[in-house]
This record gives structure tokens, sequence and C-alpha cells, in this order.
């Protein structure tokens, strides 16, 4: 899959493992880079969703276009799709399977 950046900055800071380290730690660093490296393997989301340590989940109501994959404790990294039209099943819902470009948007604690 592609994946690309919210911004320039974000871009540069996640291409950049010693600054990625600095901001967030040595293990929270190499879960993100670890997860980079997971969806740049992935053919599509579907792939990635199937992976059981990522805990792939597409969140609800006005980010149902994003989705969470876990990293340490309780922080997650959010991705978007960046497919343009994002596909869509019959009944409306994120076909995953045509899925095969995601945008990281942050890094957070959702709860």
């Amino acid at each position: 899959m592609e994946v690309g950046f919210d911004s320039q900055a974000m871009a540069r800071l996640f291409n950049d493992p010693t600054r990625l380290r600095r901001k967030y730690g040595e293990e929270r660093a190499k879960k993100i880079l670890l997860r980079l490296t997971q969806i740049d393997a992935a053919l599509c989301l579907e792939d990635l969703c199937k992976l059981p340590q990522a805990r792939c989940h597409q969140l609800k109501a006005n980010r149902d276009e994003q989705f969470s994959l876990d990293l340490d404790g309780p922080y997650r990294l959010i991705v978007e799709i960046a497919d343009a039209p994002v596909p869509r099943t019959d009944d409306g819902g994120i076909d995953r399977r045509d899925v095969t470009r995601l945008l990281v948007v942050e890094v957070t604690d959702p709860h």
C-alpha cells in the first residue's frame, strides 16, 4: 500500500527514526516504524486489518474513513483513506479490499 502524511512536518518526523524516537520514545517509535512497514507490505487495507497485533479497526461517526492501529499502551496510529473516491460496498460501507492508499493523520491516546 502507499502511505502518505498529513503534513510535510509529519513526513519529515516519520521518515527520521532519530527524531521519531526523540518525540515518542524508543518503544512507541519502534511500533510506529513497524506499523509503517506493515502498511507498506500490505496490498490493501483488508490485509492490514487481518494482522491481530495491529488491531486495526474503523472509527465511527464523522471519522468513519479513518482507521486506528495499536501502538503501545493506549496510543494509536490514526490513518485515513487517501483513495479518491473512497471505495464503497453496495451498502455504503468501506470496501477494504480496494483501499490501497493511506494517509497518516496522528498518533494519539483516544481514551
